[in-house]
């Protein structure tokens, strides 16, 4: 009875949590194909007279007086930058967490770039504008990137050190006893089978980067490399007075992290189940 008794509170814990993070995807849906006046109607109608699709075409569309010109803009810019940084900062986190994690004593290293993660992001505004302002960066994809970076590697490499961490030793000896380098160690046997964890911090990484609307919003001036956060913020700010419109920019932008979670999802699974020895 006992065990019945948790299986339904399992489950009921899991539908509390499923209707928590859908209702308000379902409700910000519901306002992108509702008319103007739906939405100001008193009371208020949950579901529209007529669903209209239009905002989405509107989107959608390159044509010149049209949204979707803004959006999809910016919507290749955020998927440029996050790809970018995601890339570079799990290229650099590998062989990092690798050594932090096969050579002890070195911990003081982590320790201190955990640190400055920890700093908040607006001690450092002045400090970036500078050097990016240096180096021609500013407002340009590239600058945007390495700002990321700075912000996505510390948290990547702690992530996959643990990883590291929890694998085990001996195979990597023997593989070493074998004649492999440690580099071909690290590729040939420590990467496959962390694979799991390089799919979700990969996907963590991602949507950091994805996400941010901070340092964008310094950092870039014009469309030319502005990201989609603060285009949506802008789309708030009086270059939209349809909030079904603005609905419509939040569930189109929604779209690229789940196709993500989904890819890496497969990621995660073939991981688990070809990580290991054979005997």
């Amino acid at each position: 009875m006992k065990k019945q008794t948790r299986i339904v509170l399992r489950y009921l814990a899991a539908l509390v949590l499923a209707v928590t993070i859908l209702a308000p995807m379902l409700w910000l849906f519901l306002m992108s194909v509702s008319s103007s006046s739906d939405l100001a109607r008193v009371p208020l109608k949950w579901l529209p007279d007529r669903w209209d699709f239009s905002r989405y075409l509107s989107l959608l569309t390159l044509e010149a007086g049209q949204p979707g010109a803004l959006f999809l803009h910016a919507l290749g810019n955020s998927l440029l930058v996050a790809c970018g940084a995601t890339l570079i900062s799990l290229l650099l986190a590998i062989p990092a967490a690798f050594s932090f994690s096969r050579y002890p004593g070195r911990e003081g290293w982590l320790y201190g770039s955990l640190a400055i993660y920890m700093v908040p992001p607006v001690a450092f505004v002045l400090p970036l504008y500078f050097i990016l302002e240096q180096i021609s960066l500013l407002n340009t994809h590239l600058g945007l990137i390495l700002v990321y970076c700075s912000m996505i590697l510390p948290f990547l490499t702690w992530m996959l050190k643990n990883q590291f961490d929890a694998l085990p030793l001996d195979i990597e000896q023997a593989a070493r006893l074998d004649g492999l380098r440690y580099w071909q160690v690290l590729l040939r046997i420590t990467l496959p089978l962390a694979k799991p964890a390089l799919g979700a911090s990969a996907m963590f990484g991602w949507l950091l980067a994805w996400d941010e609307f901070f340092y964008a919003l310094l950092f870039t001036n014009n469309i030319d490399a502005q990201t989609l956060p603060v285009t949506i913020a802008g789309f708030t700010a009086g270059r939209a007075t349809d909030d079904g419109l603005i609905a419509a920019v939040g569930i189109l932008a929604a779209v690229p992290p789940l196709f993500i979670a989904l890819w890496l999802q497969k990621t995660l699974v073939s991981g688990l189940t070809s990580g290991g020895s054979k005997g």
